[in-house]
């Protein structure tokens, strides 16, 4: 199926480690054009040149931190600059640390993870508007979890990415009027392939750091399918939703991709 993204100018967010890696180079296989925001910029810059070699038309890197304040414009006018539009978003940064809900006291880490999950998508989504509206058309697809719907050991992340959703639906019905999209994917859990993080990830200190080997089977065992994501699963699904032929009259849907393990 054509999907009608050759050429498409894209950004993706979070988009140099895990997830967002495998995103871009869902992207890349289409032939799209891809700014890739992220603030490591090694590993970035990996992901550019497996980008490029998959078949991409272009691929930027954009070096940020998406915390900063301005910094959702600041992406943006990057993509403006080098690709004179923006067809689609995806606001795929995040971050987390796995805890008890009542371990996790420090506010510290709230306002971390809720800058990092939340607050960046708020930000890329509002200066991604504007151009959108005025072309008439674009895709923006949040990366959630399947944590939002509650998960052991998730409870600040769960809540950032269940607002996700809320903000994906709000945004799908105020911004229909002007050709926009707005949709969610739910991954189920995704461990990394080799090299497929950089240095700064949760993931570099190995994935025992984040779920040992008796959680992942756990988390299998729940699953229909019983089996893991990965990382091209999801993308497949960000691609498609991103389509504006095969998916032109789909938004604010929530599309879980973990085998069965929610189904929202």
């Amino acid at each position: 199926m054509d999907l009608g993204l050759a050429d498409a100018r894209v950004i993706v967010t979070g988009g140099a480690s895990n997830i967002g890696r495998g995103i871009v180079h869902g992207f890349a296989r289409e032939g799209a054009r891809i700014l890739l925001a992220d603030r490591d910029g090694e590993q970035a810059a990996r992901v550019c040149e497996e980008g490029l070699a998959l078949g991409a038309a272009a691929l930027e890197v954009l070096e940020i931190d998406l915390t900063t304040d301005g910094a959702g414009g600041r992406v943006v006018a990057a993509a403006l600059d080098r690709f004179d539009g923006v067809d689609a978003l995806v606001n795929n940064a995040g971050w987390s640390v796995p805890g008890f809900l009542t371990e996790q006291t420090d506010r510290a880490l709230w306002q971390r993870t809720i800058e990092t999950n939340l607050y960046t998508a708020i930000d890329c989504t509002q200066a991604a508007l504007a151009p959108m509206a005025a072309a008439g058309a674009g895709s923006i697809v949040f990366i959630s979890s399947d944590a939002a719907f509650g998960a052991i050991r998730q409870g600040v992340y769960g809540t950032t990415k269940a607002g996700l959703i809320a903000l994906a639906r709000t945004t799908a019905r105020e911004q229909g009027r002007h050709g926009v999209r707005s949709n969610v994917v739910c991954p189920g859990l995704v461990l990394p392939e080799e090299g497929g993080v950089g240095a700064t990830s949760l993931w570099a200190g190995g994935q025992d750091a984040v779920f040992d080997e008796a959680q992942v089977a756990s988390v299998v065992k729940q699953q229909p399918l019983r089996r893991l994501t990965t990382a091209a699963d999801i993308a497949d699904a960000v691609v498609w939703l991103s389509s504006p032929r095969a998916a032109r009259q789909v938004t604010g849907q929530v599309l879980a991709v973990g085998g069965g393990s929610s189904m929202p």
